[in-house]
């Protein structure tokens, strides 16, 4: 009896850990119609399906793309736009009427999840601002009407440019001429509403103006030695975490820490002109193939280490309408053919066969271990003190039993039984686990109690091996 039940557990925990990497985080894309050779909206729906997207952001409320979304289950972030802004606040009446025409005529056969009211409303040149929090209380008034507003969350996608310091991620503020007109009244009605923090994040403009400071590798989740804060002394290893935590900064300093985010653009262009640093085929495919990595596998920032994040790639496809520098016309996953521009994968199963197109450069990925440099692009999988005892007690269990981790050395009297600590055993037997398997994708996650580090962990007198 006593082996049946310790077998139900090991295999619950199994299913657990099975479980948190599958929701782990969330990739979705922004659909962009800025074009006039686009295919059908039936046609990119079959698309999305075709690639495993489940989440899908658009920019209007298109009556052909949300006829083609119903029944599809994909759940679909729709768009109120900035020149409806000032109707929406000022009549309550039309915003109702939008509602009514908009998403209670699809939904729920079309699973609207949110709408974004407006979008990156503070650099609007048409000075909309005022408009903005008015305009999403009307629109969710309207929302109670029809009894929508527990299913459907309301909020406004910002840009950086909204945060008044962004380095170090630390320091992260929010502009000062923001912070009482909008930003807290923004904030107040995403709290009281259940909602959440929509951000605009790109690494590709910091490091188009700032490659001669910013490691390509550090802006693509390459291998890199990472940049410590030192305002808080956290060591950041992606540029996309530390303009993440730069704004969960920005709400800590407000008070508003119970905030959540997500990410509602992201991406790289596959081309550029001769002045747009970094935009080619291979950097945007290192990009968003190792972003979709980074969420898909799961973990928060440092900043905020438990909280997984759901991210809208920009964009499903390349928009030959869209004015300004080259770039903007070629962010895109696809071109209109529906012929992939580069090949990343968008789901776990994609991830078992994904590497990275460009490996590192052993000069440009250089880590101190010790006094030793780490040029190999050696990982390793330690536990994680934020797990809590008991997490981290069942992680330990199952990787020294069921996942046949070589669990001999943290024995009583063995040579790294010291220091004789949780952490410690933990991070002996995640790594031991890890290395046997090659090092795979989700391997070390353990219902996120563990995470990967690039510099070899040492405890007591004992460094983790570096291979089983």
């Amino acid at each position: 009896m006593e082996k049946l039940t310790i077998c139900l557990l090991l295999f619950a925990f199994s299913l657990s850990l099975f479980s948190s990497i599958a929701d782990a985080g969330s990739i979705g894309i922004n659909y962009g119609r800025v074009a006039n050779n686009l295919p059908s909206a039936v046609k990119v729906i079959a698309l999305l399906k075709s690639q495993g997207v489940e989440r899908v952001k658009v920019y209007d409320t298109d009556p052909a793309v949300l006829k083609a979304l119903s029944g599809s289950d994909i759940k679909v972030t729709v768009n109120l736009p900035n020149e409806l802004l000032y109707n929406a606040a000022k009549r309550p009446s039309f915003a109702y009427s939008w509602v009514e025409k908009n998403v209670a005529a699809y939904y729920p056969s079309t699973q609207i999840e949110s709408i974004a009211v407006g979008n990156e409303v503070f650099v609007d040149p048409h000075n909309t601002t005022r408009f903005l929090v008015p305009a999403m209380k009307n629109v969710h008034q309207a929302l109670v009407k029809y009894n929508f507003h527990d299913k459907i969350k309301i909020s406004s996608p910002v840009a950086l440019s909204a945060l008044q310091n962004s380095y170090p991620s630390s320091a992260g503020s929010f502009r000062s001429e923001l912070v009482e007109p909008v930003i807290k009244p923004m904030l107040d009605f995403l709290r009281q509403t259940g909602s959440y923090l929509m951000v605009n994040c790109y690494p590709f403009f910091a490091y188009e103006s700032n490659s001669d400071v910013i490691s390509l590798d550090y802006a693509l989740f390459r291998e890199n030695p990472g940049v410590v804060d030192a305002g808080n002394g956290l060591r950041y290893f992606s540029l996309f975490d530390a303009q993440i935590d730069a704004v969960f900064a920005a709400l800590s300093a407000l008070k508003y820490n119970d905030i959540k985010m997500v990410v509602t653009e992201t991406g790289w262009p596959s081309k550029g002109d001769d002045t747009e640093i970094g935009a080619t085929v291979d950097n945007a495919a290192s990009y968003n193939g190792n972003l979709v990595r980074r969420i898909l596998i799961g973990g928060g920032t440092p900043l905020r280490p438990k909280e997984d994040l759901t991210v809208f790639l920009f964009a499903l496809f390349n928009e030959n309408k869209k004015p300004g520098p080259t770039s903007e016309r070629n962010f895109g996953l696809f071109y209109p053919n529906e012929r992939k521009v580069y090949n990343i994968p968008l789901t776990m199963e994609g991830l078992k066969h994904y590497v990275d197109r460009r490996s590192p450069v052993a000069g440009d990925q250089r880590t101190q271990k010790g006094g030793k440099v780490n040029v190999s692009g050696q990982t390793w999988c330690v536990a994680s003190g934020e797990a809590g005892k008991d997490h981290l007690q069942a992680a330990l269990d199952y990787a020294c039993g069921e996942g046949g981790a070589d669990c001999r050395s943290i024995q009583p009297g063995s040579t790294c039984y010291n220091p004789n600590t949780l952490e410690a055993h933990a991070s002996f037997a995640f790594n031991s686990y890890y290395q046997k398997k090659g090092r795979a994708m989700g391997s070390c996650y353990f219902g996120g109690a563990a995470f990967i580090v690039h510099q070899q962990p040492k405890y007591g007198h004992c460094e983790l091996p570096t291979e089983e």
